[in-house]
């Protein structure tokens, strides 16, 4: 069973294979953001990896990092699965940003249909 660490929250036993939004808002009780619905649109589930950060990533992933000049800086926790141990520090949250509420409630699949690719050297 994986662990995850929520840098200010603590450290939890994840699902194997669960999201890692769905990980962070439902395991560990962080209000992290995920305007879109967790669809890899809106990046406002954006995560700082400070261990175990995945070696792969979505294709929908890269393109949306790339487009906004983000790739290397953080990740999308909803285009990646509790597979591993891994440390991250949640970067956009209900309470630090006033918004009325997190988006859409997350399905517990990768959303779009995920095309792995090997993460980009930085």
């Amino acid at each position: 069973m994986p662990r995850l660490e929520v840098e200010g929250a603590g450290v939890f036993d994840v699902e194997e294979g669960k999201r890692l939004v769905l990980a962070i808002e439902e395991d560990a009780g962080v209000d992290i953001l995920h305007r879109c619905g967790s669809y890899a649109k809106c990046t406002t589930c954006r995560v700082e990896f400070l261990e175990g950060e995945p070696e792969k990533m979505t294709e929908a992933e890269l393109e949306v990092l790339e487009k906004r000049n983000l790739l290397g800086q953080v990740r999308l926790s909803c285009q990646a699965l509790c597979d591993h141990d891994m440390k991250v520090r949640v970067l956009m949250t209900v309470s630090s940003t006033g918004l009325d509420g997190p988006g859409p409630k997350p399905k517990p699949e990768i959303t779009p249909e995920p095309v792995w690719v090997e993460k980009p050297e930085a």
